[in-house]
């Protein structure tokens, strides 16, 4: 199947990087634009991808600079503060998927699919690895008849850093919301100061000290299965499998309880783990939301509409594709 280029804007750094390795894993010939202010930097980050080529983004014109030339689809890995990826996106009518803003950022993107509901998708890539978190949680909710609790844990290796971009990123929304999005009793509250303050135990038992994170992934899951308790945490440290003698991994801990078919109460703890880290999971989801929504899976692109990634993601598939690259979804016993 014969694409335009997928536009990556900022996509010089290490998610963008593991973001391409993973829609080339699958398809290997798919053409990327990798965007960004300093031309040398895109250059050389194009060269090291492959079927790529550098090009410099000027977020100020209407056409990013790229005058006619055409595309298929824009991935943004930064934030687009100024929304020119999403402008650009609209009136190329292809998808748009920007993975950097914040719960409390969403609306200007929302009211420019309400003002033009037809133009594209939108994927709000906000949710923890762009929706590997959003996805297992839903395939393991399949067991309950009822779910009541949700608690996400995730642990992100201290050595694992993304890149600076990221680390700004996380800088910037640790600065302007430090309360914590949270689902409790089936009201929405913002946890803050001690009360966000939470320990959980890693893959391999021992206890992390966690903050409260104001994570997307809290309205989705609720949304999705109506759950009256949801919260997501975020700790960095040492992960499990580097504290056993191997590389860093990075951790996603998923308890739920509520009540099975039978009726009878039901209580689960997984963990999904990537050996190569946070960024290799982030450029899994991406890639394959790429897919979904340019139809290179075989089925009609996306329509136009306003998405969470899980909405968009196959269950099965991403769990395969997971097991492919070394991942796994873990049941653990319980604590």
């Amino acid at each position: 199947m014969s694409v335009h280029p997928i536009l990556f804007m900022g996509g010089s750094g290490a998610i963008g990087h593991r973001s391409a390795k993973a829609l080339r894993a699958a398809h290997p010939d798919v053409p990327l634009l990798i965007g960004g202010r300093d031309l040398a930097k895109a250059q050389q980050a194009a060269e090291e991808m492959g079927g790529a080529q550098g090009v410099v983004i000027d977020p100020a014109a209407e056409d990013l600079g790229l005058g006619d030339r055409p595309v298929s689809a824009v991935a943004v890995f930064y934030m687009d503060h100024t929304l020119a990826g999403l402008r650009f996106a609209q009136k190329r009518r292809v998808p748009h998927l920007s993975i950097s803003s914040g719960v409390f950022e969403m609306a200007p993107q929302i009211a420019g699919f309400i003002h033009t509901p037809n133009a594209a998708p939108i994927v709000l890539g906000y949710e923890w690895m762009v929706g590997a978190t959003t996805v297992a949680t839903l395939h393991l909710a399949k067991a309950f008849a009822r779910v009541r609790d949700i608690c996400i844990n995730a642990l992100v290796d201290e050595q694992d850093g993304g890149g600076p971009t990221v680390a700004a990123d996380f800088e910037h929304l640790n600065r302007m919301l430090p309360a914590a999005l949270t689902r409790r009793e089936g009201a929405y509250v913002w946890r803050e100061g001690e009360e966000a303050n939470v320990s959980f135990r890693a893959l391999d038992g021992t206890l992390m000290q966690a903050s409260g994170f104001s994570s997307i992934d809290v309205a989705g899951l609720a949304a999705a299965t109506d759950a009256a308790n949801v919260q997501f945490n975020l700790a960095s440290g040492v992960s499990s499998s580097r504290r056993a003698g191997r590389p860093m991994s990075t951790e996603i801990l998923i308890e739920m309880a509520g009540e099975g078919p039978d009726g009878q109460a039901l209580h689960t703890r997984h963990a999904l783990v990537h050996p190569a880290g946070a960024a290799a999971l982030t450029g899994l989801s991406i890639a394959m939301l790429l897919v979904r929504l340019i139809g290179l899976d075989g089925a009609p692109p996306t329509a136009p509409g306003l998405y969470f990634p899980y909405q968009l993601l196959d269950a099965a598939g991403y769990l395969q594709r997971l097991g492919e690259e070394g991942g796994e979804l873990l049941e653990l016993s319980k604590q």
